[in-house]
């Protein structure tokens, strides 16, 4: 069974779920989505238990098989989480999947994401046999009308409404790029809030014109370049950018790293634990950067330091807030943080 990504929701919400559900495309932003409302899904179905394999964390075909068919007398519903970057299985993989769909394991939900589907792929026998049994949802990137529908709903999740310049606008300023059209749109939560946004409003906070923006300072934060750190922050005060936008991006890092921590702590491999963070391949390199160099002590201290800057921001305590973003902002390096 094929479905369009729009019809996603009306099938989880309608139908049975299916043992098995392929998502495949080159957008990570909706392959996240589609993939976060199944297992949304399946847990509300009774599927509490989940094991997330993938092939780039040292993971053996033959684990597939073992986790699925393993029983216990007070084992819960069980989802596995196989992604598979490459989009091919290979040889193993492919008798792996088309032996697990012909004899289905009980109480068990087999959820595969994998980068773009070649359309060789699909005259294969392990996909065949995954389209007999489950479900296949192939990703497009969005274009023209699709996409300017896309906005809209995802404003609306916000609360948010704006006119359809508004929305090419917004189209434009992001090209395509869903995760950063997620990130635009939680900036203009952040600034304006729920409620009507004209075009204007929206110029104003996506514009492209600026030479500094809160993604690069984000970048710069990772890398833990404190001279380019210090002048794009000095760049964003000087160019007017809100300082609840700049300490956004700033503590949203951080509160990605600490995840990260947690998720290695407990076993889980960097790749996996990357990918459930919905890390790009581009900014891997740079998030692991910042997590060899940084402590959780140390994240612990910027999320400390930012608290302090939101209360300044908001008149709750006196200070200079840009000052205490500084401070923040060079935790994540090696240099110490000015005193007040």
């Amino acid at each position: 069974m094929r479905l369009k990504p729009e019809q996603t929701a009306q099938h989880l919400r309608n139908k049975p779920l299916a043992p098995v559900y392929l998502v495949s495309g080159d957008e990570p932003q909706q392959i996240a989505e589609i993939t976060d409302a199944i297992r949304k899904a399946a847990q509300e179905a009774g599927y509490l238990e989940r094991e997330i394999f993938s092939p780039d964390g040292g993971f053996s075909w033959h684990d597939l098989p073992a986790a699925a068919y393993a029983t216990s007398l007070f084992a819960d519903k069980k989802v596995i989480d196989l992604r598979l970057p490459s989009a091919a299985p290979g040889t193993e993989g492919a008798k792996v999947l088309t032996a697990y769909c012909e004899r289905l394991p009980e109480d068990t939900l087999l959820l595969i994401s994998t980068g773009k589907l070649a359309s060789a792929s699909l005259k294969t026998r392990w996909f065949q046999a995954l389209e007999r049994v489950g479900v296949f949802i192939q990703v497009w990137p969005l274009e023209g009308e699709d996409l300017l529908r896309w906005l809209q709903q995802r404003l609306q999740q916000r609360g948010i409404s704006a006119d359809k310049d508004g929305l090419k606008l917004l189209a434009a300023r992001i090209e395509g790029n869903l995760l950063a059209a997620a990130q635009e749109i939680e900036k203009l939560y952040i600034l304006y809030g729920a409620g009507f946004l004209d075009t204007a409003k929206i110029a104003d906070a996506v514009a492209d014109s600026s030479r500094y923006d809160v993604f690069k300072l984000a970048d710069s934060l990772l890398a833990g370049n404190p001279g380019r750190i210090t002048k794009i922050l000095a760049g964003l005060k000087d160019e007017d950018v809100a300082a609840p936008v700049v300490l956004w991006a700033i503590t949203r890092e951080a509160r990605t790293l600490c995840k990260l921590k947690q998720d290695l702590a407990s076993g889980k491999n960097r790749d996996a634990a990357m990918q459930a963070q919905q890390i790009w391949d581009k900014r891997k390199a740079l998030v692991a950067q910042a997590l060899d160099r940084l402590t959780e002590a140390a994240l612990h201290r910027i999320l400390v330091i930012s608290a302090k800057a939101d209360r300044e921001i908001k008149g709750q305590q006196p200070g200079d807030p840009w000052h205490t973003l500084l401070q923040v902002c060079l935790q994540f390096t090696s240099v110490a943080a000015l005193k007040q």
